[in-house]
């Protein structure tokens, strides 16, 4: 398959939006002497939302339309199945090898963040982990974004939003530890390189190899990655931070913008 400069252009830029929206995260946590937890809970669960449906609803039927056309019916479902809980064991093992207490897919307040030991070396951490976490969410919104716009655009509006705590759980200790305000803006924005890093590579070296098939399998194994960081994530950090009830709504709501969204494009 072959992509356009502008195609691929927009794909980078896509990629660098959602994963430098950590920087927002922190200046969060540096201009409010609290987070707004309900605020917080809402737009993580609308977040959740948006994965899900867009997962199930556009990107797995678009993965099981191009394998099936090359592979047939049953062989091309049984790829989609395959590539669709390799993307969920992948993600899964990544976490996986992530110590709790500096998994930022692990909830934990800005309080909590507050409470902590050593919050320099903490801050640092959670950074690092944040980076590994954001590499291969990089490679999903990068790939989707050469697949498909309709997909890429709230793919990105999703990991935005889902990295802003990320990058309150970065700046929050480093400010307390260090004092300066730079320092722990930049630890946040910087831990969202990882994401356009992400992407520089998929570009390197998936894009000689990319494929109909290579297209399809991608889509099933992103939509198995975003599926997992709703669950995993997302909705018990949405339930952490409010009330069940908001979450919840914040998860409708993200369901039905992106319902939407999907039939004004179509």
């Amino acid at each position: 398959m072959n992509f356009t400069n502008d195609q691929i252009v927009f794909a980078f830029i896509l990629t660098a939006i959602a994963g430098l929206s950590t920087g927002i995260g922190s200046l969060i946590a540096l201009l409010a002497k609290r987070t707004d937890t309900r605020f917080l809970s809402i737009s993580l669960g609308f977040s959740a939302g948006i994965m899900i449906y867009v997962s199930f609803m556009e990107m797995m039927p678009q993965a099981s339309e191009q394998l099936s056309l090359i592979y047939g019916d049953k062989q091309g479902m049984l790829y989609l199945i395959i590539a669709f809980f390799v993307g969920i064991a992948f993600i899964n093992l990544i976490d996986f090898l992530i110590p709790e207490s500096i998994n930022p897919h692990e909830a934990h307040t800005v309080e909590e963040m507050e409470q902590k030991s050593h919050l320099k070396r903490t801050g640092i951490l959670v950074a690092i982990s944040i980076a590994i976490h954001n590499f291969p969410e990089g490679i999903a919104t990068f790939t989707s974004a050469l697949s498909s716009l309709d997909v890429a655009i709230p793919i990105t509006v999703a990991i935005a939003i889902h990295n802003i705590p990320e990058g309150i759980a970065v700046a929050v200790p480093i400010h307390h530890a260090t004092g300066s305000r730079k320092k722990a803006f930049w630890y946040s924005f910087l831990s969202g390189l990882a994401e356009p890093m992400g992407a520089l590579v998929a570009y390197l070296f998936l894009m000689q190899f990319w494929t109909p098939t290579l297209n399809g399998l991608v889509l099933a194994s992103v939509a198995g990655i975003m599926v997992f960081i709703s669950l995993d994530e997302l909705l018990p950090s949405a339930e952490k931070y409010g009330k069940h009830h908001l979450s919840i709504t914040g998860v409708v709501l993200g369901m039905f913008v992106m319902a939407l969204s999907l039939y004004l494009l179509s």
